[in-house]
């Protein structure tokens, strides 16, 4: 199932854009070397191991080309794969079966990819409370994919973009004066335009806490970079007044001791910025 961001508007310019990049004047290849009334059918042919991604997106892809293309689906998204599997079958025009390959093998192999980490990270976390969220640490133009391969995988998105949630970083502390500062503006800000926008500010230290709690008006209060000590006395300062996110440089070895300290979430960069694409292929059938 789609998320509501993934909307046909936005699969349509994301598609137009994404052939536009790559066919440019024509595949010249497949012009070349397949007779126009040439009809196939292709596999996609799993040789890894994880969870399956993107193909409702490569549904829209074949129909978006060309209606004519069928696909038989075996696997759907969310599936646990493993090599020698069939994820789905495509027939039809085998100009357009070449022309498209690429372009779904490329979101595919990531969204799995990116799918696969967040499973795993999910099952590390199971059964403390806590959530598991994406960041902005996506690739431009392929951030929605990235965040939707994030929930077939079964963490959460955190923030679409700049424009849904208020984050003061510590960037925007430093540079706005201070904790106090920062917030003060903010809720001056959301009232002089009229606007309901969650609120989170980061902390490096229980100080920060402290004047994050003192000056009030946020919603999340993120903990970042802070080591168990410290996180399960910035939990304790805060007590459940807000929510809480753990933040900074969590791995696959320190994300269930942190989890299991109290937090609300746990936010990983690492699960759209550090993956290694899954093996797929899409491969001609034999006839």
């Amino acid at each position: 199932m789609k998320p509501p961001y993934i909307t046909d508007e936005f699969l349509n310019h994301f598609i137009a854009a994404a052939l536009a990049e790559d066919v440019g004047e024509g595949d010249h290849s497949s012009l070349a070397a397949i007779p126009a009334e040439a009809t196939h059918t292709a596999r996609l042919l799993v040789k890894d191991e994880g969870i399956l991604a993107g193909v409702e997106l490569a549904k829209y892809i074949f129909s978006y080309a060309d209606q004519s293309l069928r696909m038989e689906v075996f696997l759907e998204d969310g599936a646990k794969i493993k090599y020698g599997d069939v994820a789905f079958t495509v027939s039809g025009p085998a100009r357009k079966i070449l022309t498209l390959e690429r372009l779904v093998l490329n979101c595919m192999q990531r969204m799995s990819a990116i799918a696969t980490k967040t499973h795993h990270y999910t099952s590390l976390i199971s059964g403390t409370g806590a959530q598991l969220l994406d960041t902005r640490k996506t690739t431009p133009n392929f951030r929605l994919l990235e965040k939707w391969a994030v929930l077939i995988g079964g963490g959460k998105n955190h923030r679409m973009g700049l424009f849904d949630m208020i984050m003061l970083k510590d960037n925007h502390i430093d540079m706005a004066g201070g904790i106090s500062e920062a917030i003060n503006r903010t809720k001056d800000y959301l009232r002089a335009i009229n606007k309901k926008l969650p609120v989170e500010i980061e902390t490096r230290n229980l100080s920060e806490v402290d004047q994050v709690l003192q000056a009030g008006g946020v919603d999340i209060i993120m903990l970042d970079n802070m080591d168990l000590p410290t996180l399960r006395k910035a939990l304790k300062l805060i007590g459940g007044k807000c929510k809480t996110e753990a933040s900074g440089g969590i791995t696959e070895s320190t994300i269930r001791d942190i989890a299991a300290c109290g937090v609300d979430y746990i936010s990983v960069g690492a699960l759209t910025h550090e993956v290694k694409s899954l093996d797929l292929s899409l491969k001609a059938l034999a006839e």
